[in-house]
């Protein structure tokens, strides 16, 4: 029984890790695109600084799925190794949010001022 709820919980953090790996290749895409506009175009400093706050949005959440793939991995059979990683991953998320948001309510300040 132990040994197939390892192989459920591989599979599952493989799951939730590859969703992490989309949302963060599409949010780099997206910042692509939003970079080349930039060159090309008269973009202003709002909306250049507004794509890279969604960009960081998209790869916040893409650390949240790296980091909730860890947490399944881990909960069956943790090493050190696997804990210093997520826990790695944590800080980068929480350093990244933090910023993120203070940020954003600088955006927000920006414009309603």
């Amino acid at each position: 029984m132990e040994e197939l709820l390892k192989q459920l919980a591989t599979y599952v953090a493989l799951a939730i890790e590859l969703i992490g790996i989309v949302v963060v290749t599409v949010g780099s895409l997206e910042a692509a695109a939003a970079t080349a506009r930039a060159l090309f175009t008269k973009m202003s400093d709002s909306a250049r600084r507004a794509a890279w706050l969604k960009y960081a949005r998209w790869l916040a959440a893409g650390l949240t799925f790296q980091l909730a793939g860890d947490i399944v991995h881990t909960a069956v059979a943790p090493t050190w190794d696997d804990i210093g990683r997520m826990a790695a991953i944590a800080v980068i998320r929480t350093f990244l949010t933090f910023f993120l948001e203070r940020d954003i309510r600088e955006v927000r300040e920006e414009q309603a001022g």
